[in-house]
């Protein structure tokens, strides 16, 4: 083997690792299904929530859908799927995989990295936030309410997490997905992991994954 192929070699394994460095960094949503799924009466009555998660991983589809379904664009002039007063649009969407922490890039639907690394664990105080494929943290961008009362600002992302969160729940009955809304997060913790400016406050997080399927799943569900 001569030098100039080792150099070359070289050079090509520092290209594919940039390039797949690339590619880890942003992750490009498939275009979401908005048709079809269930009806929204039924979608309703199945409504729950579920504390017992498959580890098993949701297809780029299906985690694409979710994500538009829980705050995706859905009109030409930029506004959501979900309601924001005055359409401040002061909720962002962290998504913690296995892979990293990554934020919902939703004018682009698209994924850009935040934080590289296993966080899951740190989305909640519960065991099964670990385990589970995914975790939404919601928070909330006071700086889009700089002029608005402390109350109102919480009152106003509240209200907003809120309306997210149901449509993840509705979208997860609809496709047969277990989910659970949780205010038992390590907001300081989570905060400075995620790097976090002083003006974002993280509201809630949602565990989402394939049920277990087992009678602890069922006894769960509230």
């Amino acid at each position: 083997m001569t030098v100039s192929f080792m150099k070359k070699a070289f050079v090509l394994v520092l290209l594919a690792s940039a390039a797949w460095a690339e590619t880890a960094a942003t992750i490009p949503l498939p275009k979401p299904h908005t048709t079809g799924g269930m009806p929204l009466m039924q979608a309703l009555n199945a409504r729950k929530s579920g504390r017992e998660f498959s580890p098993e991983k949701l297809s780029p589809q299906a985690l694409s859908n979710l994500l538009w379904a829980a705050y995706g664009v859905n009109r030409p002039d930029g506004r959501r799927t979900a309601p924001s007063a005055s359409n401040r649009q002061t909720i962002d969407v962290y998504v913690a995989l296995a892979e990293g922490v990554y934020l919902y890039n939703a004018k682009e639907h698209r994924l850009d990295l935040v934080v590289p690394g296993d966080l899951r664990a740190a989305a909640g105080l519960q065991p099964f936030v670990a385990q589970a494929p995914l975790n939404l943290v919601y928070v909330a961008d006071y700086a889009k309410m700089a002029e608005l009362p402390d109350a109102t600002r919480v009152l106003y992302s509240a209200a907003e997490t809120g309306s997210i969160g149901q449509n993840v729940y509705l979208y997860c009955a609809s496709e047969g997905f277990s989910t659970v809304i949780r205010a038992m997060v390590n907001r300081d913790a989570l905060a400075k992991a995620l790097h976090l400016r002083p003006e974002q406050k993280i509201t809630l997080s949602q565990t989402v994954g394939y049920p277990s399927r087992t009678p602890a799943e069922k006894k769960g569900a509230n």
